[in-house]
C-alpha cells in the first residue's frame, strides 16, 4: 500500500512522541535535546560540606589554646623536683657550749691592785699583772716569763722575790714549769736539768711546735724513766 509523503511525516512524528515518552527526550525532532539529569542542580564540592565559618574557626582556635594550655601545666606539674637533705645536726648544735673554767691567781709585789684576780683558762702572766692594775712605774719585770701560762691557785710575784715554796693548786710543791714557754734559764731551775738538757727540751719543742702533753718529755735525749719520773710534777703545758 502506498501513502504519501504526508502520511510518513505523520507517521515519523507518532514514532518520535512514542519515543519520546520512552527515554524521555522532547517529542519534536528540531528541539534540542533534553536530557533528565540536566535540570539537575550542580553537584556541591565535597569540601564545602566541611566548611566551619568563621565562628566555627575561633572555637576551634579557642580549644586548641585550651588544650594547649592544659598539656603545658600537666608537663609542668609532672617535672621532677629536688627535695633538700635534712641538715645534720652536729655534736655541738646538740649540746650548749660549755663555759670557759676560770683561774684564781694571786698577784703580789709591786702593783696596783694586789691580790686575787679571775682569768680564764689559758691566760699568760701578763693577764694576771694586768688584771692587778698593771704594775707600778719603774718595776723591773725581765725577770719575769711574762708568756707562760698560769694554773688556778698559784702566785705571781711583781718586783719581789718569789716566797720560798709558793704552793701549786694542789700544794704540793713549788709553781710548774711550763714546757712550752719556759726558757732554758727556767728549765733549769728544775731538779736534774742543766744547761745541756735545757738547750735539748726547747729544740724539740722548736721542732714538734711545742709539747702536747707532758709525756711527750720522754721524746727528748737525755731524759729516762728515772729522769722523766723526777720531772712531771715539776712541769705542765
Amino acid at each position: 500500500m502506498w501513502r504519501s509523503g504526508d502520511d510518513d511525516g505523520d507517521d515519523r512524528a507518532a514514532v518520535a512522541g512514542r519515543l519520546a515518552r520512552v527515554v524521555g527526550l522532547p517529542a519534536d525532532p528540531a528541539d534540542p535535546p533534553a536530557y533528565p539529569w540536566d535540570s539537575a542542580a550542580p553537584p556541591r564540592p565535597a569540601v564545602s560540606a566541611f566548611d566551619p565559618g568563621r565562628r566555627g574557626v575561633r572555637v576551634l582556635v579557642v580549644l586548641a589554646v585550651l588544650v594547649v594550655g592544659v598539656a603545658a601545666f600537666l608537663a609542668w606539674r609532672s617535672r621532677p623536683q629536688v627535695t633538700p637533705a635534712p641538715r645534720a645536726e652536729t655534736a655541738h648544735s646538740a649540746s650548749p657550749p660549755a663555759s670557759p673554767a676560770l683561774l684564781v691567781v694571786s698577784v703580789t709585789g709591786k702593783v696596783s691592785r694586789p691580790g686575787l684576780v679571775r682569768l680564764p683558762a689559758g691566760s699568760r702572766v701578763a693577764d694576771a699583772i694586768e688584771a692587778a692594775g698593771g704594775a707600778l712605774p719603774g718595776v723591773d719585770l725581765t725577770g719575769l716569763n711574762l708568756a707562760r701560762k698560769l694554773v688556778d691557785g698559784e702566785m705571781v710575784a711583781v718586783g719581789v722575790p718569789q716566797p720560798p715554796g709558793a704552793a701549786s693548786a694542789a700544794g704540793t710543791g713549788p709553781v710548774p714549769v711550763n714546757l712550752n714557754t719556759a726558757s732554758t734559764t727556767e728549765l733549769q731551775t728544775l731538779p736534774g736539768v742543766g744547761e745541756v738538757l735545757a738547750r735539748r727540751i726547747v729544740e724539740y719543742r722548736d721542732a714538734h711546735g711545742g709539747f702536747r702533753a707532758v709525756a711527750d718529755l720522754r721524746k727528748v735525749e737525755g731524759i729516762g724513766d728515772a729522769k722523766f719520773q723526777q720531772l712531771k710534777d715539776r712541769v705542765t703545758v
